[in-house]
């Protein structure tokens, strides 16, 4: 049988080379298109997760919900005596912020020595929050170290002061010397005892309080400067701060009378401690400030709770810890009540340093070096 043979078809052999040819190509082009697709899909859910991280109200760090939720801290940087009014005041505050901010938690890192250290501290780098001093004139460094805000008294209520006290003279049990007056300093029976005031913010309410007394009882500057002259000629003890002055009178005997506030006094007397003392009826009003750290604050992100907890202690759950304490009652129905009235004897002409001008005018005119200050020790010879 002899089979037929069939010659080639030249169209046909052309026809299925160009198939497989577009078969293989068509392959290829798919296999590369499924790579691009896998590589371009992975780029795009990276950047929908990043996005997503970002985007307000998501989970990540930029998230206000997920900020709310972190726990705050807060340093509070303050000098000694008020510690105990903290100690109260900051549960009562960290429950309220809980309550208000959806369970979100306050903490607070507490630090707590003479004033003007704190306020070195801080220049130095202590990154407070918030400070509590002794005076403004120590708030008046932080402001111009660049710490606080100029404005600082006007950003709160009673323009930054938040715990107030006067000048008391503790005498030795019985006042055998009848010391009932600021004069009584000035008699040469009497000896007394004072911290620095060049070296101790505290001892410069002793010196105001004298200076204005003087002043109110004279109306003469001249006269009022031979007052406050003869008065620390009988200074037993010029200590370098309050701390040493107390221990000067209380444990070694010096002298017939001590400086100091009233808060501490009172205090003294709640943890059982005998302790004798006037209270003169022209004085000046001992103004302790709280102010907010701004350069701190806006660094930390803290504010808002900085802010918060600064307002806080002017509500009268706050303030009657202070109270407690030994200082007087900001508000004036609270300070009329019988309890207070008698705990706090009446001051008939009470003064403030804004009556000189502020502090940065008192320093300037009184304990700069070659001032009035140094002037008297000149004077006594006891520089």
């Amino acid at each position: 049988m002899t089979l037929r043979q069939h010659k080639p078809n030249p169209l046909g052999t052309l026809i299925h080379q160009f198939t497989d040819r577009l078969r293989f190509s068509s392959f290829r082009q798919f296999v590369s298109l499924m790579v691009m697709g896998v590589v371009l899909s992975a780029a795009i859910a990276a950047c929908s997760s990043n996005d997503t991280a970002s985007a307000p109200g998501a989970g990540g760090s930029a998230s206000p919900v997920a900020d709310q939720k972190k726990d705050i801290e807060l340093t509070l940087v303050a000098y000694a005596i008020p510690k105990p009014a903290h100690d109260a005041i900051i549960p009562k505050f960290v429950e309220k912020w809980k309550t208000d901010h959806g369970g979100q938690t306050v903490t607070f890192k507490q630090s707590y020595a003479g004033s003007g250290t704190q306020t070195r501290a801080i220049i130095d780098g202590l990154e407070a929050d918030i400070t509590h001093l002794a005076l403004a004139a120590d708030t008046d460094k932080l402001v111009k170290a660049g710490f606080v805000s100029p404005d600082w008294d006007k950003k709160v209520p009673n323009n930054g002061i938040v715990a107030k006290s006067v000048v008391a003279i503790v005498t030795r049990e019985g006042n055998p010397k009848q010391i009932k007056t600021f004069t009584d300093l000035t008699r040469n029976d009497v000896k007394w005892v004072t911290a620095n005031p060049k070296t101790s913010g505290g001892a410069r309410w002793n010196f105001l309080a004298l200076w204005d007394y003087g002043l109110k009882t004279t109306k003469d500057e001249a006269k009022t400067k031979e007052f406050v002259t003869k008065a620390f000629k009988n200074v037993a003890v010029l200590a370098k701060d309050a701390r040493e002055s107390t221990d000067s009178f209380a444990k070694q005997g010096q002298g017939d009378a001590l400086l100091n506030y009233e808060n501490e006094i009172i205090l003294a007397q709640s943890k059982g401690e005998k302790v004798a003392y006037v209270v003169p009826d022209i004085n000046v009003s001992i103004d302790t400030p709280i102010a907010v750290v701004d350069k701190n604050v806006d660094k930390h992100g803290t504010r808002e709770a900085a802010e918060a907890f600064v307002k806080y202690l002017f509500t009268p759950e706050a303030q009657a810890e202070f109270v407690k304490l030994g200082y007087r009652p900001l508000d004036a129905d609270t300070a009329k009540t019988k309890e207070n009235a008698d705990r706090f004897p009446a001051v008939k002409t009470l003064g403030t340093i804004k009556d000189y001008g502020g502090w940065s005018d008192f320093q300037k005119k009184f304990f700069e070096d070659g001032a009035i200050f140094d002037q008297i020790e000149d004077t006594i010879g006891k520089k």
